[in-house]
């Protein structure tokens, strides 16, 4: 059969195709009965249309997947074909199961070598997502066991297919489409010579499966993000200041934002109201405004119906200060996460000291992280987040040249690749000479993605302008994660070798 004669479409079983249907299973199984009855077939066809998927040649029939649904707690424990038929060879299709099962994939022989089962199988999958079900099961012959029952047991059979030791028609293809063997199943179809009775109970699992309870209140999938590059600039007051705030929460909840996100130390000019002989003293000074702010951002969250990343301001605790970013989210809480690794400025001029947790906040719009600044520099907190389930991670920063600059962005793209997440960094920008440490300062926002085909090319989704005040929006899908997660060109976080190094708290 040449490639070049192929015209190949998938459709669902209609019932005047039984009878080429019963030609190609009596063709492919004549070792264990050939085809089904006529009455099992239609009758399965007229209760489960969707899941008899037919794939035919130029009008001709030459692979189909029959397919039942079931309940999940019962068929992902042991059990026999025989379960799945009553006494009159009824195929015994639960409509309100939560899982769909296998019952047969064949390929008319003369098209093998042309991956058509792998079509079928994707078919399936897709049949299972569209319908929110939570895996595929099936039970697999394993037809060479024949050959070996002499010298292994099924089980050692199976664990050397799996290491590519032996070659299964059956099981190779199966794991190869992202199977996996639950369980051996005993007597499962006991005039199966070939397989001496066994078969493998295996599981497709859909990682995007929505319990039903959990609908209504699902978290959203496609997220949108905005970030302003801030301009520093001279004001003459906490109240001007809370003005050119609210004019971007307004601007960004105006887009549909889900997060709105502001830089580290936005609100630094306010130190320009002050002394600033001493640093130490203007820190704290600016630290006075920070009840207040996280009070008036909290509102705007709620008002303008967004989530707002806070950027980070200073905050005093028991005559320590720290670096701290607040979750304002629109429900009205407030979470905070503070700067765990300080620079050395902050820590020489400021004398500001770290935090000592990192965390991953449920919101919404997904679960997300905060790194500030320097702690994008450090590779493994943000591997801790993404053990806890990050999806979006932020980076409000402030650096003041470009090779500062450069440092934060090359960083949070590793922890975007490396952690599978979206990152999202948000910087200000400006000049402003009256005060000090603020006289210079370089930025350019961006949101990163993973890098793989689901994302762009350069894994950049959205970046600004360098030092120009804006504002940045970028639609995140967080599906896009999951199958990165699942089934990427790499997975790195399921590759990790956790036998041999891990990353752990210790506090």
């Amino acid at each position: 059969m040449s490639p070049d004669e192929l015209h190949l479409q998938l459709r669902n079983l209609r019932k005047e195709d039984y009878p080429a249907l019963k030609e190609l299973m009596d063709k492919v199984y004549p070792d264990i009965g050939g085809a089904w009855g006529e009455h099992t077939i239609l009758k399965l066809a007229k209760e489960f249309p969707e899941g008899q998927i037919l794939l035919e040649d130029n009008g001709k029939l030459v692979g189909v997947a029959l397919t039942v649904r079931v309940k999940y707690a019962r068929f992902s424990n042991p059990h026999t074909y025989d379960d799945l038929m009553d006494a009159r060879e009824n195929i015994l299709n639960d409509r309100k199961g939560d899982a769909l099962y296998g019952l047969d994939v064949l390929i008319h022989p003369d098209y093998r070598g042309f991956r058509l089962g792998r079509r079928l199988y994707d078919a399936r999958k897709e049949l299972c997502r569209q319908m929110n079900l939570k895996a595929i099961l099936a039970g697999g012959r394993i037809v060479n066991f024949h050959k070996y029952a002499d010298e292994m047991t099924p089980g050692q059979y199976i664990e050397a297919v799996h290491r590519r030791e032996i070659y299964d028609p059956i099981l190779t293809f199966q794991l190869a489409n992202d199977f996996t063997v639950k369980r051996l199943l005993g007597r499962y179809l006991p005039e199966d010579k070939r397989s001496a009775g066994f078969a493998t109970l295996l599981e497709w699992n859909n990682f995007l499966y929505e319990p039903a309870d959990n609908i209504l209140g699902s978290r959203i999938r496609n997220v949108r993000v905005g970030a302003v590059q801030w301009q520093m600039r001279e004001i003459d007051s906490v109240e001007e200041m809370l003005k050119q705030v609210e004019y971007f929460v307004d601007a960004m909840s105006s887009y549909q934002s889900d997060f709105a996100v502001f830089p580290e130390f936005f609100n630094a000019p306010l130190m320009g109201l002050t002394d600033q002989s001493q640093q130490k003293d203007a820190i704290r000074f600016l630290a006075g405004f920070t009840d207040r702010f996280k009070r008036e951002f909290s509102q705007l969250a709620v008002s303008y119906n967004v989530n707002i990343i806070t950027g980070s301001m200073p905050l005093n605790e028991d005559d320590v200060i720290y670096n701290v970013s607040y979750l304002c989210r629109r429900d009205g809480t407030v979470e905070e996460q503070r700067k765990v690794h300080v620079t050395p400025h902050e820590k020489r001029d400021w004398v500001i000291e770290g935090g000592n947790n990192v965390q991953v906040f449920d919101t919404d719009a997904g679960k997300i992280g905060i790194l500030i600044c320097y702690d994008v520099e450090f590779p493994e907190l943000g591997r801790l987040m993404a053990a806890e389930g990050l999806e979006i991670l932020f980076v409000p920063f402030w650096t003041d040249t470009r090779n500062a600059y450069l440092r934060v962005r090359h960083c949070a793209q590793a922890r975007a690749v490396e952690n599978e997440c979206y990152v999202v960094t948000c910087g200000s920008i400006g000049n402003l000479p009256q005060v000090e440490s603020l006289d210079v300062q370089y930025a350019q926002s961006a949101v990163f993605s993973p890098s793989d085909f689901a994302f762009p090319y350069d894994a950049i989704l959205a970046e600004t302008t360098p030092n120009t005040e804006q504002l940045i929006f970028s639609d995140l899908n967080l599906d896009e994660l999951r199958y990165l997660h699942h089934e990427g060109s790499v997975t790195n976080l399921k590759d990790r070798r956790t036998d041999i190094y891990e990353v752990t708290r210790k506090w």
